[in-house]
């Protein structure tokens, strides 16, 4: 939809081919509903933010900032709000505003919309393209811009088309994987954490003693495993590793606080509940479902006073509290990824037009090229830029 704006808004006769009864189906569920359409960082951290490499995409970001992105929705009469890790959003908190706006300036462009026409195939004609349809029909252009995204919730539509056209064309696929996806661990006791969020933790994964990763930030528990901010961007950085080990996850509950100062704490804590037994002397520490876990990893009895416990003990448990660990085992599948990691090869694409270096007038762009970024807008930004840059080169 960004491409056709922009593409039409320069003279062209542009046509956009959706499978679905309405656009933007995935747009719509983005930002839980939401639509974390961009980040407004500094332009710099947009690059610090891609996985892989971040050098192709340094002529779509300078010609399509984050700025720009925000500029253009916003005279297109979307109110913008700016949150937490400057994480851009409509004001209104609906998605669909975003989809209404794109739609409304598509309608107004000329552009030519076909819904519920799934397209079968993409091949190259003497002069330009053809699109053939799912029902029979065949729609010529002379230049195609492939947008079809990955294989991420595919009950959107993301089914991995691109990914064949691509591969029919000659290009190279690189291997594709769920991305900013939640993460499946071994241990029994994470079930029942389900449902907890725990903010301003670090969370850091090993692979044996090498460190992969390591964040700030929001994560939550789930019945087969961790979600969250930081657990979804770890996905996409350490997700390679995944694929044949096992690694080792753990999390900082009070990174604030030195192992020293948290000692000094619980003691604190301790003389304040003196009389009271060892599971309910924590309410200050930790939310009401984490103790239970807490206590029993401590190897201290839930029944035991407090002012029993040993100052051994009591450094054990800063110990556990300062690396609360897990193993992880694998990945959730598609259906609850964000994005897919890998795709068309950056190699094979011209960075500065997004057009195939093997196909003329042929354009890969968003997330079926081999891009991708942690949370936080980037990737719809990735998307954006992108488009810019193929709808301001097609001839």
């Amino acid at each position: 939809m960004f491409a056709a704006v922009h593409a039409a808004r320069r003279g062209h006769k542009v046509s956009v081919f959706e499978k679905n009864d309405l656009p933007g189906r995935k747009l719509f569920i983005t930002g839980k509903g939401r639509c974390n359409l961009t980040n407004a960082c500094d332009t710099e951290e947009l690059f610090e933010a891609v996985c892989g490499d971040s050098r192709f995409l340094y002529s779509s970001f300078y010609g399509c900032s984050n700025q720009d992105v925000m500029g253009f929705f916003e005279d297109l009469g979307l109110k913008l709000k700016v949150e937490r890790g400057n994480r851009v959003f409509p004001a209104s908190d609906h998605s669909s505003d975003v989809i209404r706006v794109l739609t409304e300036e598509m309608k107004k462009q000329g552009v030519i919309l076909h819904l519920n026409t799934a397209v079968k195939d993409v091949f190259s004609e003497k002069e330009g393209f053809a699109v053939q349809t799912a029902d029979g029909k065949k729609f010529f252009g002379d230049s195609c811009i492939v947008a079809t995204g990955g294989l991420s919730y595919p009950s959107t539509g993301s089914t991995g088309d691109g990914y064949r056209w691509a591969r029919g064309f000659g290009h190279r696929v690189s291997r594709l994987i769920p991305g900013l996806v939640p993460m499946e661990t071994e241990e029994s006791y994470v079930s029942k954490l389900q449902g907890l969020s725990l903010k301003n933790v670090t969370v850091t994964i090993r692979k044996g003693r090498k460190k992969l990763y390591e964040e700030f930030g929001e994560m939550l528990f789930t019945h087969y495993g961790v979600s969250g901010p930081v657990i979804l961007s770890a996905s996409s950085r350490i997700g390679d590793s995944l694929r044949n080990d096992k690694l080792t996850m753990s999390v900082d509950l009070k990174p604030a606080l030195s192992e020293s100062q948290l000692d000094k704490r619980l003691l604190r804590d301790f003389e304040e509940n003196k009389n009271r037994c060892f599971k309910n002397a924590l309410g200050k520490m930790f939310p009401a479902k984490l103790i239970p876990v807490m206590v029993e990893l401590s190897g201290i009895a839930q029944e035991k006073q407090v002012n029993g416990i040993s100052k051994e003990e009591r450094k054990q448990f800063v110990r556990l509290i300062k690396d609360f660990r897990f193993t992880l085992t694998g990945l959730r599948d598609y259906h609850e990824a964000i994005i897919t990691r890998g795709g068309v090869s950056v190699k094979e694409i011209n960075p500065g037009t997004m057009e195939s270096k093997l196909v003329p007038d042929l354009y890969f762009i968003g997330e079926v090229l081999d891009l991708d970024a942690v949370t936080g807008g980037f990737n719809l930004q990735i998307a954006w830029s992108t488009a810019y840059m193929a709808a301001c080169a097609v001839r």
